[in-house]
């Protein structure tokens, strides 16, 4: 009787512990796995994804964070007894190591946690530029993008520059002098702002975003790194239907330039700014602070200024695009140079000091001949050694120019079969007779004015502002 009543005493026994194990069953405390330890720029923001598996079923998730801020993105759905959370992390002020901690709490209240490691460090606004851009490219406002070598902007790819990034140019010479190069085929849209233009310059100029004129540099230094080229497959007049550019070694097939399209696009620039360029290749082989070769009228240009550079401020070699609000301060040779019939205007531009020449507008240079307009001008001449230098085949025409500031030696000799000139007026020396300057014929079409009394040149509204002239007064004889 007692063995029996020891047998019935342990099977209640088993039965009340089976009973125990079906209402309390034991599962694995939730396991939670981190992402690789990143890299977060301060105040950038980055999604973390957290793993975790939970026998129990998911039930909720907390973050928290160090250096930084978090939050839960994409939660897991509840039950699930594996899944993901996508976390939010917004990096720091400051440099040095921070994380998030994702806490993951099942149906059975227990807890599992993980920990994402993260390098916040501060924001890379000096950029290195170090090849060719073979792929489409965005340079960001409020970054320095330092160009190492001569970059090309190769054709099929565009470079996208915003408002307010400056480009500096290491220092070289030769095959090793830096510039920027638009190919055939290649676009820039470089398109500034009046608050954020955009600045090419010297790598020893430190003026960082927000800048318009250089804390260290004066206006007429110049030859500092190469300069900004564009090519296109716009008409040219030459020997040949293509040529290349001069400032680029003949070894450099991104340096090839024209074609038969005259409306070619280029890009976009506006509201640009071209600084201590003009670095020499060769003898009498420099690059100009902004060159245009072949490039078509579909290519926008306005508000540009060129400053300082070592040797012609704009040059055309054939092409058909057109600029208006154009500044070019401290030339070292020709402010306004025209080659190779370029087939368009400008429009509305300053002169400033240039070296050499104010304008030199030369003729066709093959069979194909078209001429171009310049308008609306007031040209300072003060330093240049003269004022207009033609060919005598020359095709321009010249309207609404002012000249003052004007030299003894500084001449303009009118070209009568090729120059077409109306509407021009000048300031000269005491003393001075119009044919001591106005040479040719020319003085037929000028007009003498006193100082300041013209009624004709640039809208300098157009150039104020956002230029380094307006800024340093370069602009207040006008």
């Amino acid at each position: 009787m007692k063995k029996i009543l020891l047998l019935a005493l342990a099977a209640s026994i088993i039965l009340i512990t089976s009973c125990n194990d079906e209402e309390d069953p034991i599962f694995q405390v939730p396991l939670v796995t981190a992402p690789a330890n990143q890299t977060v720029e301060t105040g950038a923001v980055i999604d973390l994804t957290f793993s975790f598996n939970a026998e129990a079923g998911y039930s909720s998730s907390v973050v928290t964070a160090t250096n930084g801020t978090a939050v839960i993105r994409t939660d897991a759905s509840p039950g699930a007894t594996s899944g993901t959370v996508v976390v939010t992390f917004t990096g720091g002020t400051d440099d040095g190591a921070g994380s998030a901690v994702l806490t993951v709490t099942d149906k059975a209240s227990q807890k599992g946690s993980a920990t994402a490691v993260l390098d916040v460090m501060e924001e890379e606004v000096i950029i290195p530029v170090t090849s060719n851009i073979t792929e489409n490219t965005t340079w960001e406002s409020g970054k320095v993008y330092t160009l190492e070598s001569r970059i090309a902007v190769v054709s099929g790819v565009t470079l996208l520059i915003e408002p307010g990034v400056i480009v500096k140019g290491q220092a070289g010479t030769g095959a090793n002098a830096t510039a920027l190069l638009i190919a055939r085929g290649g676009r820039i849209l470089a398109e500034g702002t009046a608050d954020s233009p955009i600045i090419f310059t010297s790598i020893a100029d430190e003026i960082m975003p927000g800048e318009i004129a250089s804390p260290n540099l004066d206006p007429d230094l110049n030859g500092l790194w190469g300069g900004l080229l564009i090519l296109g497959n716009a008409p040219i007049s030459a020997d040949a239907a293509s040529m290349q550019i001069e400032g680029i070694p003949a070894s450099d097939p991104n340096g090839l330039y024209g074609g038969t399209n005259g409306a070619d696009n280029s890009g976009v620039l506006k509201y640009v700014s071209i600084r201590h360029g003009g670095a020499n290749i060769g003898e009498g082989n420099e690059i100009n602070g902004l060159t245009l070769g072949g490039v078509g009228s579909e290519t926008v240009i306005e508000n540009i200024e060129i400053v300082g550079n070592q040797d012609d401020g704009i040059e055309w070699f054939g092409g058909t695009v057109s600029v208006r609000n154009a500044i070019v301060w401290n030339a070292g040779d020709d402010a306004i140079d025209t080659d190779m019939s370029w087939a368009g205007t400008l429009d509305n531009f300053a002169v400033i000091s240039p070296g050499d020449e104010c304008f030199e507008l030369d003729g066709p240079e093959g069979s194909m001949e078209a001429g171009h307009l310049i308008k609306n001008g007031s040209v300072n001449a003060s330093g240049a050694d003269g004022l207009v230098d033609l060919d005598d085949n020359s095709i321009v025409e010249m309207t609404s120019i002012y000249f003052f500031n004007v030299t003894e030696g500084q001449d303009f000799d009118l070209n009568p079969v090729g120059l077409v000139a109306s509407n021009l007026q000048a300031t000269l020396p005491t003393g001075a007779s119009m044919t001591d300057h106005f040479k040719g014929g020319s003085d037929a079409y000028v007009t003498l004015v006193a100082a300041s009394a013209n009624t004709v040149g640039a809208d300098l509204s157009k150039l104020e502002g956002w230029s380094w002239a307006s800024v340093a007064g370069a602009l207040a004889d006008f």
